[in-house]
């Protein structure tokens, strides 16, 4: 039998009522009685309210709130008795977000886009994550229908969504009050049995306590120092669950815009979920901000850590992804005893429910159609935001095009590189100081190599710049990760990016492909940030990268550096040698895309003033045959504009292809 049990009727005798695991009793109902109780979260939409692209405009039916909205209907078709919550970073993140608080940004009498379709739900709370306090205090005072007493804050009450955020953990530098309501009750009527089998109704008074990640304060540093203070999670929890359970609540579910770490706590942790889950008084936890999904793998072996039902430290949790892709899903089992509820946690679970269910193996199946309801509340902001993607952002000099990236041609991955890299350094040393003054490299592979057919390449034409041209120069919705790394390590990765290529035996007389086809184009990585290398195709794999260099000297095995790149290769996607999560120093809640448009927009003029040259070039190699690939017929004009003089064009297939030849000789 479970220990679980016998743990909850050891705290019954100790604890004070609305304990972590003993609820608040009833008056109506007697020992023995039972209820099923659904907790449903939301968290990290990042305003993606429907499912489309604003970057590539087109509909994309992988991510949006909208598709969430049907998975809730669903849940509350099959759990009569349950309560919604957001667990915050919900009104920045996407193109419609940035639209109506920077463009043209909502007045007083107008609710956000994502605010409305949330309320077509009926919500029962919510929290403040991280990226709430990006537009600033008084954006989010205004648009929350919360008067703050801080600089910049509104006194009246303007229009927000219709339920109530919590938030214990931020307080005023005026006053030291909190800036929104730390904890609130919630009270609904269930249905219950009693232990006859007879089905009742029943208030059930859910208190909810919410908490957003104490680093606010160095991220959003120009919108809140002097302005507001911010406590530890942990601490906050102590100072108000006192006040929460004195108004004796059936259930405290604690809302956090945070993740898991094991590390030792301080105050300033980002991901405290589980030493909150530690404090007496929570009975439910909900998380968020790791972009994530708990339960789920990524947890397996954490201490004290349930990664298949989802408790951390034997409370209920769940984190239900990000961008609207997943709605999480605690089933709660309560039974009467000692005149009180009780959490069953042997029949309790959570689990995480996404919208593109995976059908067979890694492949997703069918997505969830869009719930009708939503876009029409947001139809008229939609159609603003898609114009706005279109204005522009600067201009380039350059033709940004990856048709010959596999050749050496890196004008669509150096601004890629170097809006990473820039991140990278400004970020850094914020999280790990000991860092600060260690070289940071970046990493950046062509999405779009031809694989798809003639038109699958970035080419983004010289002249005016938009929003669309970051996502044609970074195709997936990718986060930035940064990884430590030695030359070694740098070494290794380069020589796995190399797999790109066949091994050229210049003694033969045919023709011999450049390109292996079994090494896909998104798994070449090219590094640039001051390093020089040179590839050697006539090298069997793992022996190709010669002449490493880094500011014209020879990279030394031991030498340390940073690189950034994205969220997929930095946790092993691709099997990178030494590349599995372990040496990642950022994990940004940025996207790599939005991360490159805002780079561009701050440059105004993107030319090789600004943009590093090609990094690496093949060994000098005299072959008797011709080298040859595929790729868009009649592009050798921008070969040449790149430098690549050493191409042509062989035979155009009459399809939009075409065979070119590289001379690789001295």
């Amino acid at each position: 039998m479970s220990p679980r049990p016998l743990i909850l009727a050891l705290l019954a005798t100790t604890l004070l009522g609305g304990c972590t695991s003993l609820l608040h009793r009833p008056a109506q109902l007697q020992d023995g009685a039972r209820a099923k109780v659904a907790i449903l979260e939301t968290t990290d939409v990042h305003s993606n309210v429907l499912s489309y692209d604003y970057y590539k405009l087109k509909p994309d039916d992988s991510l949006g709130y909208e598709r969430t909205a049907t998975l809730i209907r669903r849940a509350r078709a099959e759990f009569p008795n349950s309560f919604l919550f957001d667990s915050g970073d919900t009104i920045q993140g996407s193109v419609l977000a940035d639209y109506q608080a920077l463009v043209k940004p909502v007045g007083c009498d107008q609710e956000l886009a994502i605010y409305k379709a949330m309320d077509a739900m009926g919500y029962d709370g919510g929290t403040a994550g991280n990226h709430e306090f990006n537009y600033g205090l008084g954006f989010l005072s205004q648009v929350t229908g919360t008067p703050m007493n801080v600089d910049g804050g509104h006194s009246n009450r303007c229009a927000g969504p219709h339920f109530p955020l919590v938030l214990a953990n931020v307080y005023s530098a005026r006053d030291g009050q909190p800036i929104f309501k730390p904890w609130t009750v919630v009270t609904r009527q269930i249905e219950a049995y009693t232990a006859d089998g007879s089905k009742v109704s029943v208030p059930l008074k859910v208190g909810i306590i919410g908490f957003t990640p104490p680093p606010i304060m160095q991220w959003d540093k120009q919108n809140l120092a002097g302005k507001v203070t911010v406590s530890g999670v942990v601490e906050a929890a102590k100072k108000y669950l006192p006040e929460l359970q004195a108004q004796h609540p059936d259930l405290v579910v604690a809302i956090l815009h945070g993740g898991l770490d094991t590390a030792p706590y301080t105050p300033q942790m980002e991901n405290a979920g589980w030493y909150l889950a530690g404090v007496p008084g929570i009975n439910v936890l909900l998380l968020g901000h790791s972009h994530t999904e708990f339960p789920g793998p990524h947890y397996a072996g954490m201490k004290d850590v349930d990664a298949r039902l989802g408790f951390v430290r034997n409370v209920p949790a769940v984190m239900g992804g990000f961008f609207g892709k997943d709605l999480g899903v605690i089933q709660l089992v309560l039974n009467r005893k000692d005149d009180r509820w009780v959490v069953d946690l042997d029949n309790t679970h959570s689990e995480v429910r996404p919208i593109c269910p995976i059908t067979v193996g890694t492949k997703k199946g069918p997505c969830v159609p869009a719930d009708p309801a939503i876009a029409p509340l947001v139809q008229q902001a939609h159609e603003a935001a898609i114009a706005y993607v279109n204005t522009p952002i600067g201009e380039s000099t350059l033709r940004l095009s990856s048709y010959f990236a596999d050749e050496g041609n890196m004008t669509a991955l150096a601004p890629v590189n170097a809006a990473q890299a820039d991140y990278v350094r400004s970020e850094l040393p914020r999280v790990h100081p000991e860092l600060a003054s260690v070289p940071v490299l970046s990493a950046a592979a062509a999405f779009r190599t031809g694989f798809g057919g003639p038109d699958d390449y970035t080419d983004v034409a010289a002249g005016p710049l938009t929003l669309r041209s970051a996502a044609d120069l970074y195709f997936y919705p990718n986060t930035l990760a940064a990884v430590k790394t030695d030359g070694a390590g740098l070494k290794a990765w380069l020589e796995k990016s190399a797999q790109r290529f066949n091994r050229i035996d210049p003694a033969r007389i045919g023709e011999q492909a450049l390109i292996n086809s079994h090494y896909v184009g998104y798994n070449f990585d090219q590094i640039q940030g001051g390093i020089h290398y040179v590839i050697d195709v006539s090298k069997p794999v793992g022996q190709r990268i010669t002449r490493l260099t880094f500011h014209g000297k020879p990279v030394a095995p031991d030498q340390p550096f940073v690189i950034a790149t994205n969220n997929y290769r930095a946790s092993g996607g691709g099997h990178f040698p030494g590349l599995d999560g372990n040496n990642v120093v950022l994990a940004a809640p940025d996207g790599n895309r939005e991360i490159l448009a805002k780079w561009l927009q701050r440059q105004k003029q993107i030319s090789a003033k600004n943009l590093e040259a090609s990094s690496w070039r093949f060994a000098p190699l005299k072959t008797h045959g011709l080298v040859t690939f595929t790729a868009a017929a009649n592009k050798l004009g921008v070969a040449k504009a790149a430098g690549l003089d050493n191409i042509r064009q062989l035979k155009d297939h009459g399809d939009g292809t075409a065979t070119y030849a590289i001379d690789l000789s001295p």
